[in-house]
């Protein structure tokens, strides 16, 4: 009951302090100042308040038990052993993925996802179009006579 009266004279000292403002014609400063001035009954009239003393309660409470209690410290080892050992397992894994794989047995097939693609022999050779010009025409460039004429005829 204190702190909702408590703060609905915060919410009544900050609108009379808003309303003073406006009278000056500090419209825009008013307008914040009443805004911010609501806080505070707000937060009492929803509950916030009370919720934000538990939650600082609960806090205070779970950091005594931190300093005196050695199970939270137990409790805290063994996270981070949970912890050590999920990267551990990761670096053991990532270092297995780049070696080679075990020699398989005579007739056995390897793995779907072991098995290694062929080996690129040679550059594939270039493909001539049907137009019959030379490849060297065409490394990495297209032909652009057909968009010359077309522009030459449109005058471009």
């Amino acid at each position: 009951m204190l702190t909702v009266t408590v703060c609905a004279a915060l919410s009544a000292a900050g609108l009379a302090v808003s309303f003073l403002t406006a009278y000056r014609r500090r419209f825009v400063a008013a307008t914040r100042l009443a805004a911010l001035s609501l806080v505070p009954i707000g937060l009492a009239m929803a509950g916030l308040i009370g919720l934000g003393g538990k939650i600082v309660r609960a806090f205070s409470s779970w950091a005594a038990d931190l300093v005196f209690k050695p199970t939270v410290w137990a409790g805290f080892a063994v996270l981070a052993l949970a912890v050590v050992l999920y990267l551990i397992a990761r670096f053991a894994q990532a270092r297995s993925a780049g070696a080679p794989a075990p020699a398989a047995e005579p007739g056995a097939s390897a793995p779907a996802g072991r098995q290694s693609a062929p080996a690129p022999t040679a550059a594939p050779p270039a493909v001539r179009s049907g137009r019959g010009k030379a490849p060297a025409q065409q490394s990495g460039t297209e032909d652009f006579s057909d968009i010359e004429a077309i522009l030459k005829k449109h005058g471009i």
